[in-house]
């Protein structure tokens, strides 16, 4: 039997999507009928363990409030930042207003990743609800790397066993999360993900292999592929 697992969810929704060249940003873009952060919000929604779910948006924002989700009394929102970074920490502290505490485990997830499976965060769930780290869904490396120069050309061949992409959602614990990121900026490090930040502070986090068609929305053949599928 699945011991329940109460998480918070915070969706950084700030971004423009510059390599989409659209007209808005990319988690706005149609996909089957609905906006493509619609898709996202989805798998959070129908879960019976979700304590709240909090979007990060631009201040400039002129779009979400045109969608049906808007009025979802289920769904917080509130100022996205510069860097997803920033986005991130002013979600955990709307949490935290909404009643999380610092030992919650929070979720991150992308705005434009709308293909994750109930399968995924289950699983997710169930792997990191012991785990005194936390974690995040990940995929092995399937095709050969090349590191290159700032010419252009190959220098070396790794090994690809070693190397695994990382996806969303991530799972930490509030406080932990929180603390690694403020730190993390105000020493000038560079944040890619979460995970990136609760490695800076010296943790190593739990990679949990995941579905590859959770895939993240970057260029016009992503949406074209979610569409056919």
């Amino acid at each position: 039997m699945t011991v329940p697992t109460p998480f918070w969810v915070v969706i950084p929704a700030a971004g423009i999507g510059q390599r989409m060249q659209a007209d808005r940003p990319k988690q706005y873009l149609p996909l089957k009928g609905r906006a493509l952060i619609e898709h996202t919000l989805d798998c959070f929604l129908g879960h019976p363990d979700l304590c709240g779910l909090m979007v990060c948006l631009a201040d400039q924002d002129a779009w979400w409030e045109q969608l049906p989700c808007a009025a979802d009394g289920r769904i917080q929102r509130c100022r996205g930042g510069r860097e997803r970074a920033d986005s991130v920490l002013n979600g955990l502290q709307a949490l935290q207003q909404q009643g999380a505490r610092a030992n919650d485990w929070v979720l991150v997830h992308d705005a434009a990743r709308p293909n994750l499976l109930r399968s995924d965060l289950d699983k997710l769930l169930q792997h990191l609800a012991a785990d005194p780290v936390g974690g995040l869904l990940a995929v092995p490396v399937r095709d050969t790397l090349k590191q290159v120069g700032t010419d252009g050309r190959v220098q070396s061949t790794p090994d690809r066993s070693r190397f695994w992409q990382a996806y969303t959602p991530q799972m930490f614990r509030l406080g932990d999360l929180q603390q690694a990121l403020s730190s993390a900026l105000a020493a000038g490090v560079s944040i890619t993900d979460e995970a990136s930040a609760i490695e800076w502070a010296g943790k190593r986090p739990r990679l949990v292999e995941g579905r590859a068609d959770n895939i993240k929305v970057t260029r016009p053949e992503d949406l074209e592929w979610l569409a056919r599928h």
